[in-house]
């Protein structure tokens, strides 16, 4: 990278993403108006390229990185030899944005894991998993990306703590031989922009089959404490019988006690980068 000690600068421009964040080690490549090669640079970890004095003139300038669409723009050098370009924004391949590539942690705190069923044939009751911990790694495409958690399936909570006994038993949840739930991601479809499909496997009460999620990315955030954060939804539906969770009571009419189905919920905010020590 050109040093800026003698004063003197050429090209000066910052690459980003839409959402603002920067490109890092971004190649940017400028040619003149024949054709010629005149400088290939990188962007520094800000995004920031900065190019020595260059004759005064048009060039074009073409940004490439990796997992996003090239942009070329033009340039004219004064007679001082600078070339303001100010922001280059690139997009994700494909159109579909990600959060900046990385390791980002599930924020248990600010986040919700639940699961609702259906009871009587008339309303619902809903549990919420009061622990929980996880991953998400964001690659330069989106299927360079991935997601594992773990949760607590003893943390369990409905409000009533006689169910929530039943929930844990061997019954349902069956937490003394099974207490921990996991979903580990095998692949995503991108759906539209901002959407995936998410293929995983799930492990619950012992049994693992595969599950989708439907996910939507919500975008990203600084936050009060100088991080930044990462907002994701995504639902499914599973049935109890795929993990062998047969418990239920007929009543009247043949209405059964609990719905055949779960309805799954999960509101998550992820800070960016591994998990502190303190943590």
């Amino acid at each position: 990278m050109y040093s800026t000690s003698t004063g003197r600068r050429g090209l000066h421009a910052v690459v980003r993403t839409k959402d603002g964040w920067a490109v890092r080690h971004a190649i940017v490549t400028v040619t003149d108006m024949s054709g010629h090669q005149v400088v290939r640079t990188e962007a520094d970890t800000d995004g920031a390229v900065m190019t020595p004095p260059l004759p005064s003139g048009v060039y074009t300038v073409v940004v490439t990185a990796v997992g996003y669409a090239p942009v070329a723009s033009t340039a004219i050098a004064t007679a001082s030899g600078t070339a303001e370009l100010g922001a280059l924004v690139l997009a994700r391949q494909g159109g579909v944005e990600l959060p900046p590539p990385g390791v980002w942690t599930i924020d248990p705190a600010h986040s919700k894991v639940a699961a609702t069923a259906q009871h009587l044939g008339l309303s619902s009751v809903q549990g919420r998993f009061s622990e929980f911990a996880g991953r998400i790694d964001i690659g330069a495409t989106a299927e360079e990306s991935s997601v594992v958690a773990e949760i607590d399936a003893t943390s369990i909570d409905t409000g009533n703590k006689t169910r929530d006994d039943h929930l844990r038993s061997a019954d349902f949840l069956d937490v003394g031989p099974h207490p921990v739930i996991s979903y580990r991601s095998t692949g995503l479809t991108a759906t539209g922009p901002g959407r995936w499909i998410v293929h995983g496997v799930l492990t619950l009460s012992g049994i693992t089959r595969p599950v989708d999620l439907d996910l939507s990315y919500l975008g990203t955030s600084p936050d009060p404490w100088g991080g930044l954060r990462a907002a994701f939804r995504a639902v499914t539906e599973l049935s109890r019988e795929d993990y062998a969770m047969t418990y239920n009571q007929v009543v009247q009419a043949g209405i059964s006690l609990i719905g055949a189905t779960l309805k799954v919920e999960l509101d998550i905010q992820a800070i960016q980068g591994e998990p502190s020590s303190q943590d």
